[in-house]
């Protein structure tokens, strides 16, 4: 099969035959539909965050079962379904207390065998958040998927697994955002603007969306957001005016110590800080500690939208069909695994809010 495999960081990726080992009893093999592009695996691109090479990546992925291993139950061969890179072993502290995406115990292949099941010529290729969705299939531990409802288009489906699930899930569960309250989202990507739905969606009263480029901003008005402020200098003062004098929960989306920062000077007291985008390895949060204090200010970091991914992305997916949730303008250009390169600089140069890989099924 074709994969897109990254060499080393600030390197381009070059398409190459691959092959699949397994499933393996616990796993599960499928044919990819649709791979988002995210900027998660764009720091490995770029060298922001460290990795074993050569590495498949891509972790949003959607596709349809064509084998499972023995111990599977639940799925079956032609079965649609999402990928999600929280997979979990059940048993731990974490997955018992009900926060699976923080499973201390995940469940991979066993050593001394190496835990990717993707090979070239023999030698392990390493799989990206144990998923490696930048392929035309992939094998996955079973924890990793989640069946889609009858009707959910696949190219949509392919972002349940992160940008919807990560965006949503902060405001919903992360921050528990309460109805009439003020949200400011600080980042207008794929993420951000599922932040921004999530808050509609929650209720609040007032979402003013921040973003250096004027298309996403009005991007993020279809939805939901009920201002939009440019990103930069004069932002906090800005929000600051607009809420009378602070939001209730700042979402910083950037993975960025400087908006951060401005996240922080834009909450009232007893404001809540949310810290949702992946910053650059060995980046430290900097905020005046003294404004931290006197104004009672929360700070809460969110991953993965701090959801059990298999109860939740069918449930997004209903809310879809249902008409309730937006999502057909988050993909910004449907292309083929060829293209990826072009995709990233696509991405990198704030042109898109998705860009997603769509295969021949």
């Amino acid at each position: 099969m074709k994969a897109a495999i990254l060499h080393a960081a600030h390197e381009p990726m070059t398409i190459e035959i691959v092959e699949l080992d397994g499933p393996r009893p616990e796993e599960v093999r499928i044919r990819v539909a649709a791979s988002g592009l995210c900027h998660s695996d764009y720091h490995i691109i770029s060298g922001d965050l460290g990795s074993a090479f050569p590495i498949v990546l891509g972790h949003e992925a959607s596709g349809i079962v064509e084998a499972v291993g023995s111990d599977v139950r639940g799925l079956a061969p032609g079965d649609r379904v999402a990928t999600c890179s929280s997979i979990f072993c059940g048993h731990c502290g974490d997955c018992q207390d009900g926060h699976n995406h923080l499973c201390s115990d995940k469940p991979l292949r066993a050593a001394p065998d190496p835990s990717s099941p993707i090979r070239q010529k023999g030698e392990v290729v390493h799989q990206f958040c144990n998923i490696g969705g930048f392929a035309e299939e992939l094998i996955v531990h079973r924890s990793a998927v989640s069946k889609l409802p009858e009707g959910m288009p696949l190219d949509i489906a392919a972002l349940m697994g992160c940008a919807v699930l990560t965006g949503i899930g902060s405001v919903t569960e992360g921050a528990g955002v309460k109805p009439g309250s003020t949200v400011v989202v600080l980042g207008c990507g794929g993420v951000g603007l599922n932040v921004v739905q999530g808050a509609r969606l929650a209720g609040a009263a007032q979402i003013i969306a921040v973003d250096l480029n004027p298309a996403k901003r009005a991007l993020a008005q279809t939805f939901g957001a009920t201002d939009v402020v440019e990103g930069g200098e004069g932002a906090v003062e800005r929000v600051l005016e607009l809420t009378k004098g602070g939001a209730d929960y700042a979402f910083e989306v950037v993975g960025s110590t400087a908006v951060q920062r401005q996240a922080c000077m834009m909450l009232r007291k007893r404001g809540t800080l949310m810290l949702v985008g992946l910053p650059k390895s060995g980046s430290d949060f900097s905020a005046p500690a003294l404004l931290i204090i006197t104004r009672e200010l929360r700070v809460v970091g969110s991953l993965m939208g701090s959801v059990p991914f298999q109860r939740v992305i069918p449930q997004y997916a209903q809310l879809y069909l249902d008409g309730r949730l937006t999502l057909d303008p988050l993909i910004s250009h449907r292309i083929k695994l060829k293209d990826i390169n072009t995709g990233y600089e696509q991405l990198i140069a704030g042109e898109t809010a998705r860009s997603v890989i769509t295969f021949d099924l």
